[in-house]
């Protein structure tokens, strides 16, 4: 039984919809979160992991601003690895593998438990619209329900239809249905509606494997959790294995190639660059025929394990016999079987950094539908979508992060101002700003929004205060503080720059520092170590922040910008930037062109 009206109705119980229908419940309003099934809530459809390079990043965002994710990491994993030690700390980004059933039972425990948020069973086949705003949504049993917002999260269930080798069926994913109904209403309504493909690797059975041929990779000894909100990981992790293909392997497909359905004309969408099919990487890479495949199991009590690396649609006699010449798969069986899928999006330029649509209001389009690709990209966005309806409805200021201040405001950006033609997935490489972008430090930058939007509890406020303000102070104190009978003059700080030291190396000189959190220490010898970096990053934010921050006119008429392409001003009217910084990241857009809109601005007095 539905309420007649709620004020939100988020639709797809996802990694998406779930962040943004707790977001909306927990800033106090009445939140409907349908689902086509209950049994599938946040249900890891690909991987069985949870952050990794860029994407740990942004799980680390997700906590700060009051989400969930980072702590249903915590509870529910089975591995934990920091990713790229070796390399400078603007790249670290931690990684957890998880039990698949737990991480999902874990979520719909949250979802069942919190107040206004009602969950319902349903399956949506149009929005309603009233004078470009949203009125409500009509479910395919007939029933209509009114709400202020609407925020749609389907994932890759919009005429979504599945390959494998030459056989194609409609679904969602693989044994649930697809949504038919969605993407003819977005065309109706004015949206443009393009196509994407992403794919799944094999499921094997780890009774099956010859362990002996494969190399183990254990997790870290002392795991970092995820969430601020966790005080330590205590439960016992698993291993993972790594093995890879063969010249065998890789004969086996190049000679199945005609039954290939991504060469064979039969998926015509694009799929993700970063994230290719095996049968692409023998396509793409003649030469190579050892491919690093790594076996992920899919959680404590199970026989499944992931096959990750060995993404495919080749038909299943071919996975078979290929997998079978891997060292240890010799004797394996086969769970389930890679697919891909190919799936409706709505390319974001048609969408303002809020979420909200430019020609709806209150429709708000959150993780895949948006072109991008990955669990942790869906949840950020759906935490972003919920924020910002439910701040629509409160008549609160709304969320607008940065690319200077989080990975978020990087990827919201990335999608709004550039074409989609794959698959969007975050990379560290995409921020340019990664050194104060860091994974270990987002609470620091971005907790407030959260204190703010009331998602984030005040003790915990007040300790991420205490602790970036012990931060700041001892770093002062260590460059202040000198070194005592040493011939030359050297700071603290100077000496813990020193590569060979570290934090503990300085406490015998400065014993206070003993006594603070394992995560301050941690701040002050990054803040320290990379102060020079850090302060020349600041300075180019503030200098670019000067000009890029001003805002356009929402009713700009590009026609009587002097000085301009007319490539740009056909730009310009497609993806309607809100500020200068975003016209200039907009492909196409020459410094000639953001130097005329500045004149522009200028003579009409909005700068």
């Amino acid at each position: 039984m539905f309420e007649p009206e709620y004020p939100v109705i988020v639709v797809g119980a996802g990694h998406a919809g779930i962040e943004a229908a707790l977001a909306s419940a927990r800033m106090g309003l009445k939140t409907l979160l349908i689902t086509a099934n209950p049994d599938t809530i946040a249900k890891p459809s690909c991987n069985p992991a949870i952050g990794g390079v860029g994407k740990g990043q942004i799980v680390r965002e997700i906590d700060a601003l009051g989400g969930e994710m980072a702590l249903a990491t915590d509870i529910t994993a089975i591995q934990f690895r920091m990713l790229n030690t070796g390399k400078g700390r603007a790249v670290w980004s931690p990684r957890a593998q998880i039990d698949r059933w737990q991480y999902s039972d874990y979520m719909k425990n949250v979802l069942i438990n919190q107040k206004n948020l009602t969950i319902a069973m349903g399956i949506v086949v149009r929005i309603v619209v009233d004078h470009y705003s949203v009125s409500g949504i009509i479910l395919e049993s007939g029933q209509q329900i009114k709400c202020k917002c609407v925020i749609l999260c389907p994932g890759t269930f919009l005429n979504g239809i599945i390959h494998i080798g030459t056989k194609t069926f409609p679904a969602g994913r693989m044994g649930e249905f697809a949504v038919r109904n969605i993407s003819e209403c977005f065309e109706e309504l004015g949206f443009e509606v393009g196509r994407l493909k992403t794919g799944t690797p094999p499921r094997i059975s780890k009774a099956s494997i010859d362990f002996k041929k494969l190399k183990e990779q254990k997790g870290d000894e002392k795991p970092a959790p995820f969430s601020y909100r966790t005080s330590a990981i205590e439960r016992p992790q698993i291993s993972c294995w790594l093995t890879s293909t063969r010249a065998e392997t890789i004969d086996i497909i190049r000679e199945n190639l005609d039954r290939a359905p991504l060469f064979t004309g039969q998926i015509r969408s694009t799929g993700p660059r970063y994230c290719p099919s095996i049968e692409v990487k023998v396509v793409r890479f003649p030469e190579v025929n050892n491919h690093h495949l790594f076996l992920e199991p899919e959680g404590i009590d199970t026989d499944e394990i992931y096959v990750n690396g060995f993404a495919t649609s080749i038909p299943v006699d071919v996975q078979e016999k290929a997998l079978r010449t891997i060292p240890g798969l010799e004797n394996v069986k086969v769970i389930r079987y890679g697919y891909a899928i190919e799936y409706d999006f709505v390319p974001p330029y048609q969408i303002k950094p809020t979420l909200e649509t430019k020609k709806i209001k209150g429709l708000y389009l959150a993780g895949q539908i948006n072109g991008t690709s990955g669990y942790e990209e869906a949840a950020a966005q759906g935490l972003i979508a919920g924020i910002n309806a439910a701040a629509c409805i409160l008549q609160k200021d709304t969320l607008l992060l940065r690319r200077d201040n989080s990975y978020i405001g990087v990827l919201i950006d990335d999608i709004t101002t550039r074409e989609i033609t794959e698959p969007y997935r975050m990379f560290t490489s995409r921020a340019e700003y990664r050194l104060i972008l860091r994974q270990d430090n987002a609470d620091f930058r971005l907790m407030e929004y959260g204190f703010k939007y009331g998602l984030i509890d005040e003790n915990t406020f007040k300790t991420m205060e205490e602790n970036k303000k012990a931060t700041q102070k001892f770093c002062g104190m260590l460059e202040k503080n000198y070194l005592s009978g040493s011939e030359e003059k050297i700071s603290l700080a100077d000496l813990l720059r020193r590569p060979e030291n570290s934090i503990d190396d300085i406490i015998q000189f400065c014993e206070e520092i003993a006594g603070l959190p394992e995560h301050v220490k941690e701040e002050i010898e990054i803040e320290i170590k990379y102060s020079g970096y850090i302060k020349r990053e600041l300075e180019m934010i503030k200098k670019t922040s000067q000009i890029d921050e001003h805002l356009i006119p929402e009713g700009i008429n590009y026609e009587c910008v002097s000085g301009m392409s007319t490539e740009a001003r056909e730009k310009l009217k497609k993806f309607k930037p809100f500020t200068i910084g975003q016209a200039k990241r907009i492909d196409g857009i020459r410094p000639s062109d953001i130097t005329a809109i500045y004149i522009h601005l200028k003579k009409i007095r909005r700068i």
